[in-house]
């Protein structure tokens, strides 16, 4: 809907837009959810394997009332969870989703039905024939070490033995994972939901949901009808309703007010007929039945396939076909399904599309090159722009919820998550990578989903790079400078929908600088503490003093998405001034008479200050974990500016709204634009620009003003995210234009420079300041993260989740920094840390268990060092430490570092 501008009367001069974006199709209506009773009428639409999974975990909490529907028939409904062939690899590189298959498999691992398992731990073997391959498989080991998944790096004489009819001449190296599975879909769903049935649930198949019912926005029932007859409408009470219809799941969250971006998508499988060199018996020489395997799955990442056995026969998945989208609506449904036997789930095989996986099939398992292919289909998964799952409560309807675009892999573990955050409001790890609120509404058209959706099944093999940016739909968001740094050969990269430059190819220029200084990579353990170290200039009191950058080589690995020139723009903005194009920071305007005690409630630091105060401060959950981390100005009397992290901030925010509308939230993200304006001449350029006082004394560290920039309002706050003197700068889109060029026609005399995220990135690091997300969530404490001076504890009228604080202030682990010596690369997020203790970092790395795991990295140009973030036990973070840190299956040495590395004493800030 149109959100209203609100009125700007009595607003100062210059104040930046009010008005709320009007590209937001919807708006957060609904209240934040609370714990449910375990009395409440619950109904789950969809009774696959994560709706199954659901009652169960439902029941187990103690759920009275739980009724699962489907429209199909039990307990093989017709929807994915009918067909999945099940293969479960745990090793991601997200941890959560690596928690989510590792929960998967605990639940069912040991559970059988009417004698027959629901899991085989038969293992995994990832192969690799390239060594771009391998490479990708010692990441992917560091991902296993860093979250406990059992894992080994083998050569091709053990692939050999795991497999003997495997041709492993082309093989150089596979990763095998020991403890994964294959989860027989169609008996996990019908154990669970027997399981739930005995604790009193009810399933009704054959049962098509027509509609939700609603009362103030607030669910109350389900209207269903018999799927086969269209007959016996009726209406099942409900206080609590869960959409876990698979594939179906686009059009049942309509009912719940949901958009959800998720789309049907065909992957072609076959089985092969009989092999006759297969055995057909597991290692210990009992029979295979038809479903089972006795060796190791194989994926074969750079063919875009996997397989395995099915007792004497061969199942074979492709992903190296085009993508081939299917329109929910032309999906089909039960009487379709009871009249021809055709599961809604399996569609027309294309033989064309599945030519080429066949072909290296037959290249790695030569017994299934002349044999002919059976049972073939293209079975539908449902696709996601980022390949997660969508849970989450509906912003529209109170009471509504959904687990969509969840695959046998993370099934049982989203179930888990969802039981536990309906039923306690907790949903027990951090949920930001899965919540369906993680996407902004206004990128949310069809062409987007579906191509989104495509994209994501073209790249389910693909090796992912930092800095990986989609090819679907750009240009969405673009700042008013977008041209300018196009001009400025900008190399550009998405976020959210918006464009951004990584670097820009002009400041190539700037190593042919007579200034332009560089300096070697740091000495560093030992040798740093030796009497040939070099000064290092990071740490000098002269704040005149040339500020030197490393620049390191370009490893082989990190050339996708980087370039030398990041270093360049790293020097510029510590030696003369750099402007940063910042429009994508997700900005609110929270105002009305109710503004300050809502956001001081919400808040761990003292926010509600005098006009012109900016604070950095936490929101935290019931249990003290950080939810987000904003910065918030005072405007005036009930009048904040807030810069967020995105969609979830802007969700839950609303929801907490005071109900009697004295507060608003306007998102001014869209309308607003912000310029970075940081170095040691950033004064210099701007002062001949602005009326207003912007001296140190005028406008200091964590302040903010109203100011005039060549005749552009603006609002300026004295912050800096890279460690520098400097400001962000705000003002209407509109203005943007003209405030860039005027800053870049003042600055061209101190060598002004257009500079990008990479550099951001690394300068960031240097400074230690943290990025939510990445290195830390709702998982970790303030304490924990570094951040306890963003608490107040003695604050009046508390806080969201102090009493959580007071109680347990820390969970036993510290986020440090990080150095260590690389002449090139630098560890990736997820990269397993060891304690190094008596023993090397090499061989812990080898036999020891990982401690920890790295959030962020990157080359320090001005400290000349890998520079980075990771969590270890609090014993292993005092600075000085030992640490290992594997990268690629090798272990670096690394050392804790006392924070911030760069200006401790913030003398670039405050001057």
């Amino acid at each position: 809907m149109t959100v209203p501008a609100p009125s700007t009367a009595g607003a100062p001069a210059g104040a930046p837009p009010t008005s709320a974006s009007l590209t937001v199709p919807s708006r957060v209506t609904a209240r934040e959810p609370q714990p449910v009773d375990p009395a409440a009428r619950i109904v789950v639409i969809g009774a696959g394997v994560v709706g199954a999974a659901l009652a169960d975990e439902l029941v187990s909490r103690g759920c009275t009332d739980v009724t699962v529907v489907d429209q199909g028939p039990l307990y093989k409904t017709g929807g994915s969870s009918s067909h999945a062939p099940g293969f479960v690899f745990q090793t991601n590189g997200s941890r959560i989703m690596c928690q989510l298959a590792q929960r998967t498999l605990d639940k069912l691992d040991g559970l059988e039905l009417d004698g027959r398992k629901l899991l085989d731990r038969v293992g995994g073997i990832e192969i690799a024939t390239t060594d771009g391959q391998l490479q990708e498989l010692r990441r992917r080991y560091g991902y296993a070490r860093a979250w406990g998944v059992p894992a080994e790096l083998i050569g091709p004489e053990r692939v050999a033995e795991l497999w003997p009819d495997l041709d492993v001449s082309e093989i150089i190296g596979a990763l095998h994972t020991p403890t994964d599975g294959v989860v027989f879909s169609s008996r996990a769903v019908e154990y669970q939901a027997k399981r739930a049935e005995a604790g009193g649930a009810q399933f009704h198949a054959l049962t098509r949901v027509v509609d939700v019912e609603s009362a103030d926005a607030r669910v109350t029932g389900v209207i269903v009808e018999d799927a086969e007859t269209g007959e016996n409408r009726r209406t099942l009470p409900a206080d609590v309703v869960v959409a876990t219809g698979g594939i179906w799941g686009h059009l049942l969250g309509k009912l719940g007010g949901l958009r959800l971006p998720m789309h049907p998508m065909e992957h072609g499988f076959a089985w092969t007929a009989p092999v006759p060199a297969l055995p057909g018996t597991a290692p210990d020489g009992t029979a295979l039945g038809d479903d089972q395997a006795g060796r190791p799955m194989v994926r074969h990442q750079g063919s875009g396939l996997y397989f395995r056995e099915f007792g004497d026969r061969i199942g074979i998945g492709a992903y190296e076909h085009r993508p081939i989208p299917v329109a929910p609506e032309d999906l089909t449904d039960t009487a379709h399904l009871l009249e021809t036997g055709q599961e809604p789930a399996k569609r027309a095989f294309t033989v064309e599309d599945f030519e080429f996986c066949r072909s290296e099939v037959a290249r790695v398992l030569p017994a299934v090159a002349d044999l002919p292919l059976e049972d073939e289909f293209n079975g539908v998964f449902s696709f996601t722009p980022d390949g997660g799952p969508m849970l989450g409560p509906s912003p529209q309807l109170e009471g509504f919820w959904a687990a969509q675009a969840i695959w046998v892999t993370q099934s049982a573990g989203c179930a888990q998550v969802l039981a536990d955050w309906i039923v306690s409001g907790n949903p027990g790890l951090d949920t930001h990578e899965l919540d369906f609120a993680r996407f902004d509404p206004a990128l949310l058209s069809d062409a987007w989903i579906r191509g989104r959706a495509a994209e994501a099944y073209d790249e389910v093999y693909d090796v992912s790079f930092s800095h990986q940016s989609t090819l679907v739909t750009r240009g969405l968001k673009t700042s008013p400078f977008h041209t300018r740094i196009l001009d400025a050969g900008g190399y550009m990269a998405e976020a959210n929908g918006w464009e951004r430059a990584l670097w820009h190819a002009g400041n190539a220029a700037l190593f042919d600088d007579p200034e332009f200084c560089s300096r070697p990579v740091k000495a560093f353990g030992e040798a740093a503490r030796s009497g040939f170290a070099l000064d290092d200039p990071a740490l000098s009191e002269d704040l005149s003093a040339p500020v030197p950058v490393a620049v390191p080589r370009r490893d082989a690995w990190d050339q996708a998405n980087w370039s030398p020139i990041a270093a360049a723009e790293a020097w510029a903005t510590r030696n003369r001034v750099a402007a940063y194009d910042m429009s994508s920071l997700t900005r609110y305007r929270v105002r009305g008479a109710g503004a300050k005690e809502f956001l001081e409630r919400l808040n761990s630091n003292k926010v509600g200050k005098k006009p012109g105060a900016v604070t950095y401060s936490l929101m935290l959950d019931e249990n003290g974990g950080i939810l987000s981390d904003i910065t918030v100005a005072v405007l005036g009397e009930g009048d904040y500016f807030i810069g967020a992290n995105g969609p979830l901030d802007l969700d839950r925010l609303s929801r907490l709204l005071p109900e009697d509308g004295s507060v608003v939230i306007d998102d001014i993200t869209t309308s607003t634009c912000c310029i970075g304006l940081w170095g040691p001449h950033a004064r210099d350029v701007l002062s001949p620009l602005t009326e207003g006082d912007i001296s140190h004394e005028g406008l200091r560290y964590f302040r903010t003003a109203r100011i005039r920039v060549a005749g552009v309002p603006v609002l300026a706050l004295r912050v800096s995210y890279v460690g520098e003197l400097g400001w962000e700068l705000y003002t209407e889109a509109a203005h943007g234009l003209r405030l860039w060029d005027a800053i870049f026609e003042s600055g061209a005399e101190y060598g002004i420079i257009p500079a990008g995220r990479s550099a951001f990135s690394s300068l960031r690091l240097e400074k230690g300041y943290r990025s939510w997300g990445s290195d830390m969530t709702r998982e970790d404490t303030p304490e924990d993260s570094g951040l306890g001076f963003a608490v107040r504890m003695e604050k009046d009228g508390g806080f969201l989740g102090q009493e959580a604080l007071a109680a347990q202030p820390s969970r036993g682990r510290r986020l440090v920094a990080f150095g260590m010596r690389m002449d090139a690369g630098r560890p990736e997020a997820g990269s397993p840390v060891f304690a190094a203790g008596a023993g090397s970092a090499a061989r812990l790395g080898a036999e020891g268990d990982a401690v920890g795991w790295v959030t962020s990295a990157d080359f320090g140009y001005v400290t000349g060092q890998v520079i980075g973030l990771a969590w270890v036990p609090s014993e292993l973070s005092e600075p000085g430490t030992e640490l290992g840190i594997m990268r690629f299956g090798r272990v670096h040495t690394a050392e804790v570092l006392a924070e911030p590395v760069y200006d401790a004493g913030m003398a670039r800030i405050r001057r």
